[in-house]
């Protein structure tokens, strides 16, 4: 039996713009999955037919079943925020035809193909969940073939059981959505390049949904809400004697100025996972500290501020630190029992870095700039009342 190749939508992989820098550290780790779809092989008519000819037969139809469900699972290694290795099991299904001949017969084919994959994944998020994919790999794979014939019709090969080991290339594309920062479904095209069981060439190409999970993705470790010390009061001292005159007309007194009476700086790394605007865990226990020293503290309003390093486009770094802020307001308010008119939120991007220029060098998103760029990614949250 032979499988054509033929065009179809799904293209050869295109990771692109792999080379723009990050707005902040992929967590690195293992991952595992799996994926459930359907497979499309094409069926060659015109090479069953040239052989039945050889026979001496006309083929009056021939009845292809080109679709079959199909399945793989896998597991990988994530090596940095845009690439990871990935191997897996495939089961592509079965695939075959059933030709009717004049004189009266019929000669029918079936093959399976399953094998092992190894792949280099490319990803890029487009936005705080959503990403695109891309991969190319290497297959070693088997296909086993099952044929039988009746009437005139005989089977053209030695046996009526054939197989063909084989190793060829895959490539693929799709998309990815994360529900949250360790589980995520993917939907995918691949294209999977076989022999068939007796010596042919061609491609079956999938398409599949199926669902990731992350295990203990790294993240930075809660760092200790810093609050700005309040002045230390000086010891009050006794005015000396003095003699009582009249005193002249009282100065009126200014009006009130607000000030920052306290003034918070949270690591974003310790708040938020990997390009994400979702408090975590880590996050919300120290938001609930902030909540309860607020209790205590006399003030107007609060600002929250939050900002970016300087890896990826200006843009992106403003939405992200504003969707950022946005988030720890939603939970003052929520949970920590702030007054929602008196918190306001923004963001200011990759615009007021701690680091000094030179201090980290470089453009690409290494794994030691990253390092060096922490204190950038940050929420600051300023209390301002009046005195």
């Amino acid at each position: 039996m032979k499988l054509t190749t033929k065009p179809t939508l799904l293209g050869i992989a295109v990771f692109t713009a792999l080379a723009a820098p990050a707005a902040m550290a992929q967590a690195t780790g293992w991952y595992a999955g799996g994926s459930v779809g359907g497979a499309r092989a094409t069926i060659d008519d015109q090479r069953i037919q040239n052989g039945l000819a050889g026979q001496g037969l006309a083929t009056s139809s021939i009845d292809d079943r080109e679709r079959h469900a199909a399945f793989k699972l896998f597991g990988g290694y994530q090596l940095n925020r845009y690439f990871g290795v990935e191997a897996g099991f495939f089961d592509l299904g079965k695939f075959g035809y059933t030709a009717h001949t004049t004189p009266a017969g019929s000669l029918t084919g079936d093959i399976t193909v399953k094998g092992l994959d190894l792949d280099l994944v490319g990803s890029y998020p487009i936005t705080d969940r959503f990403s695109v994919l891309g991969r190319v790999g290497v297959i070693s794979g088997r296909t086993e073939g099952a044929f039988s014939a009746t009437g005139a019709a005989r089977v053209p090969y030695a046996s009526t059981h054939t197989s063909e080991r084989f190793t060829d290339a895959k490539w693929g594309a799709g998309v990815a959505y994360a529900f949250t920062d360790a589980l995520s479904m993917r939907l995918e095209a691949e294209r999977y390049r076989i022999k068939d069981s007796v010596g042919n060439h061609g491609d079956v190409d999938m398409v599949s949904v199926g669902l990731v999970y992350r295990f203990g993705a790294p993240a930075a470790a809660a760092r200790p809400v810093a609050l700005a010390s309040e002045p230390t009061p000086q010891p009050y001292v006794a005015p000396a004697p003095v003699v009582v005159q009249p005193a002249p007309a009282p100065a009126p007194m200014p009006a009130a100025q607000p000030v920052v009476v306290k003034r918070v700086n949270l690591a974003a790394d310790s708040l938020f996972g990997f390009d994400s605007s979702v408090v975590n865990a880590r996050g919300k226990t120290a938001l609930d500290q902030l909540a309860a020293d607020l209790r205590g503290v006399q003030y107007d309003a609060i600002r929250v501020t939050g900002y970016t390093d300087r890896l990826g486009s200006a843009a992106y770094n403003e939405a992200l630190s504003t969707r950022r802020a946005r988030a720890v307001t939603a939970y003052l308010v929520s949970s920590g029992g702030i007054a929602r008119d008196k918190v306001t939120a923004s963001g200011a991007g990759e615009t007021a870095p701690v680091t000094k220029a030179g201090d980290c060098r470089g453009t690409a998103p290494t794994a030691a700039l990253i390092s060096c760029l922490q204190p950038d990614r940050r929420v600051e949250i300023e209390v301002h009342g009046t005195r």
